[in-house]
């Protein structure tokens, strides 16, 4: 028997099975077509194959580390939940997700990553909280980084020169967007009917986290939120593929009955090791900064025989 292909993916937090939309739509895609994935549910990018999330790794073709590529070799491999939609039905999902990509995924970025309360009281606080000790010190900010960067690919160059008209022009084009998703879905179970098809996957990975999460300032949120079969779509999906899969304890991802330490993190000791070696140089580090140790030069004298003291501090590494 073949081995089963396996998915590392953001761990699971907010009552989502992934907090991650790119790992959230791989999952939900997955669910949807019924493909035997073996799942890793983990707290750092370091615990993938490939350094980076959602991770795909394949018996034939490596390691495939982007959501679109990911979708396709399913496909490929005769996982696929399009396979009965009309050329027509075909050309919505390409517009509605292009779409989606144009008006708001800027915004979602912007909402948790770039909205300065909610990074700091919400999404930073959650991956800080995730993520192992040494990596969390910095991980999150350069997540933060990159999603800046992200966001100046989209929005352009000159978005900081008026960002505020920017912003408000930005989150208008975002309400338009999700209003008329939702004159779409209409009473509908997904959008084309009573089976979920890719579109499904892609839609429910981009509300869902906004849904769900607990945002101080939720502006785009709260339209979503009035928009009510919308929020019963999200809910639906959740329900009826994910209902075992809520979200955990921050920093610990679910483990299915029967797997070991091993399975669930092939990566465990290169990223102990990792982390002993960095924590080790961000003590010595602070040690030397704050005053705690010094080198001292000079006779051999009584005071310099004395051996350096050194204070520390055991800290619990959390699987």
């Amino acid at each position: 028997m073949a081995a089963p292909m396996e998915l590392f993916c953001w761990a699971g937090g907010w009552g989502l099975p992934s907090v991650d939309p790119d790992c959230l739509a791989v999952l939900t895609y997955a669910r949807f077509t019924g493909a035997p994935l073996k799942v890793h549910r983990v707290s750092s990018p370091w615990r993938s194959p490939s350094g980076r999330l959602p991770a795909l790794k394949t018996r034939d073709n490596g390691t495939i580390s982007k959501m679109e590529q990911i979708i396709t070799h399913l496909r490929k491999q005769k996982y696929n939940a399009d396979y009965d939609l009309s050329a027509a039905q075909g050309a919505d999902t390409l517009a509605f997700v292009s779409l989606l990509e144009e008006k708001l995924l800027p915004v979602l970025i912007h909402t948790f990553w770039v909205d300065a309360k909610n990074y700091v009281e919400h999404t930073r606080k959650w991956y800080a909280e995730t993520i192992p000790f040494p990596l969390n010190f910095f991980l999150p900010n350069c997540m933060h980084k990159q999603h800046l960067e992200r966001l100046q690919l989209l929005w352009g160059d000159g978005y900081m020169e008026d960002e505020e008209k920017l912003e408000k022009e930005l989150y208008r084009d975002a309400r338009e967007c999700l209003t008329l998703l939702s004159q779409r879905l209409g009473s509908q179970k997904f959008f084309f009917g009573d089976s979920p098809a890719s579109l499904d996957a892609f839609v429910f990975s981009r509300l869902a986290p906004l849904l769900k999460a607990k945002l101080p300032n939720g502006k785009l949120q709260q339209h979503l939120k009035s928009l009510q079969n919308l929020c019963n779509y999200c809910t639906s999906i959740l329900s009826l593929y994910f209902p075992w899969d809520g979200g955990e304890h921050p920093g610990r991802a679910p483990r299915a009955a029967g797997t070991d330490e091993a399975e669930e993190d092939p990566h465990k000791r290169r990223n102990q090791m990792l982390s002993v070696l960095v924590g080790l140089v961000a003590m010595l580090g602070y040690a030397f900064l704050s005053g705690i140790v010094s080198i001292q030069r000079g006779g051999a004298g009584p005071a310099a025989c004395q051996p350096i003291a050194m204070q520390e501090e055991e800290e619990e590494e959390e699987e």
